[in-house]
């Protein structure tokens, strides 16, 4: 009898030392700001660049009701649309490795507020400055006047010099801002009128689809580190700028979406531009590459929004506009959109700022783990022991880690941490981020393997990490900020013994 209670007993402590599988459920957070790439509110540079230039376009005072706010807390990147010759205004003379330089200063002041840079080079001058540098018309390339300002000279993209000096000018560009860490996409076309891909002048228009070719091409093996992105217009890369769709026009956009490019538009809200042909190839795209927005319409009187077709907008309610904006983007599924220049931005914050709110809970992506299942005890040398969780993206976007120059990098890892240190990483190498759309619950998981691990009392944490980086959390997660260590949630305690 004595001998049978002790066994009794001892299958008890046994069982009691058996692994128990703890679930840790989490709430979102909607309204957190979340820095991560790809993703949320552009604010743009403009042309003026000068040690005042946050406070001369009112970006670190925008007005919203009482209160006064700062642009850089709701974006996430600062877009430089600017020309070739504000970067290179000689040849080999590259403004941006002057430290000193007016432009160096501001680049580094909008990376001093957390925030990374885009940028698209235009080249041809019209409705413009001189925005190819005259150095490249010096050296004999071929080109045209601006009608309108015949003071101001544009290259034919389809001369070889042109070519030449530009090509020369991408590889140094690319030498400083080929960097994830600074730079979140780049415009990889900037032809034609504004860089938008359309009106483009040739020197022989049978060269059209060579020079797409070549320019994709180039833009491919030049930034090999940063998202490509290129403009669905349907005259992308024609002489002109409005008409039916060229039938070529997506044959030519699928190329360069086969070489790794991502997508833009530059007309949303404007319903005589962004029509039926433009969502439907946005359609076919979606959570196969993301999409950035741009509002077609801007406050001043120079685009009189209240003429659009769709007679949706008011004179002098320019909340109708942005509201108008929205619903392309939400319909779109975009993962960024735009705050240009300083009425345009006014407006979103002092007539729309729900909605500037809303794109930051609901729109592009925003994940959480809705809940993660943990053992609170591993023998030492256990190796069948499963780690689980379950993923929720609360944004109408997706996390494009499917593009080429991400490569699937950001997965899911699970960390075991002790006295704040990261003592083990198991990384869920199955994991694709790029599937996770909302309403769609995604279950990630691991075996742990424990043998190598010391005795004693651990953290289990999850995080969203990047594989170039030593597995270092790299994506933030929509859940209250408190809960988080050096960018890994906390989940309980686990011992090991």
């Amino acid at each position: 009898m004595r001998y049978k209670l002790f066994a009794i007993l001892l299958m008890a402590a046994c069982h009691a030392l058996q692994a128990k599988m703890v679930t840790t459920t989490f709430l979102p957070d909607s309204t957190r700001v979340l820095r991560n790439p790809l993703n949320g509110w552009v604010m743009y540079m403009g042309r003026t660049w000068d040690e005042n230039f946050w406070d001369k376009m009112g970006y670190d005072k925008m007005s919203v009701g009482d209160s006064v706010v700062r642009v850089s807390d709701y974006a996430n990147t600062c877009y430089v649309r600017t020309s070739w010759s504000s970067l290179e205004p000689e040849e080999g003379q590259y403004v941006w490795q002057n430290p000193d330089s007016r432009i160096s200063r501001l680049f580094q002041s909008v990376l001093d507020r957390n925030m990374k840079l885009a940028f698209r080079i235009v080249v041809d001058s019209r409705d413009q400055g001189q925005n190819t540098p005259l150095y490249v018309k010096e050296a004999g390339a071929c080109g045209f006047q601006d009608p309108n300002n015949p003071s101001v000279w544009s290259p034919y993209p389809d001369d070889p010099v042109f070519q030449e000096k530009y090509a020369k000018f991408l590889k140094a560009l690319a030498t400083a801002f080929n960097d994830p860490d600074k730079v979140d996409f780049i415009d990889a076309y900037g032809l034609g009128k504004w860089g938008e891909a359309h009106g483009v002048k040739y020197g022989d228009y049978s060269n059209k689809e060579k020079v797409f070719n070549w320019i994709t091409d180039l833009y491919t093996k030049t930034f090999t580190k940063i998202p490509l992105i290129i403009n669905y217009h349907r005259l992308v890369g024609d002489t002109i700028s409005w008409s039916a769709p060229h039938e070529r026009s997506q044959a030519l956009l699928e190329d360069a979406i086969n070489k790794g490019y991502s997508l833009r538009h530059d007309a949303f809200g404007m319903t005589g531009y962004y029509e039926k042909w433009e969502k439907d190839f946005a359609e076919k795209w979606n959570f196969r590459r993301p999409i950035i927005m741009e509002g077609g319409w801007i406050t001043g009187a120079h685009h009189r929004y209240w003429r659009d077709p769709s007679g949706k907008y008011r004179e002098g309610h320019p909340e109708d506009v942005r509201l108008g904006e929205y619903l392309d983007a939400k319909e779109a599924h975009v993962n960024m959109m735009d705050l240009r220049v300083n009425d345009e931005t006014r407006s979103w914050f002092a007539t729309s700022f729900d909605l500037v709110k809303r794109f930051v809970a609901e729109g592009g992506y925003r994940l959480y783990p809705s809940s993660v299942t943990v053992p609170d005890r591993v023998k030492a040398g256990a190796k069948d022991v499963t780690i689980s969780s379950v993923w929720t993206n609360m944004g109408w976007g997706y996390c494009p880690t499917n593009i080429p120059q991400w490569n699937q990098k950001y997965k899911v890892a699970y960390a075991l941490l002790q006295d704040g240190e990261v003592k083990a990483v198991l990384l869920d190498e199955k994991s694709n981020l790029s599937l996770w759309e909302k309403g769609h619950f995604s279950t990630s998981k691991v075996t742990l393997c424990s043998k190598e691990l010391k005795k004693g009392v651990y953290q289990w944490a999850v995080a969203l990490v990047d594989v170039t980086k030593e597995n270092r959390p790299a994506l933030e997660i929509a859940v209250d900020k408190s809960l988080l260590h050096n960018g890994w949630l906390i989940i309980n305690n686990v011992s090991i013994h």
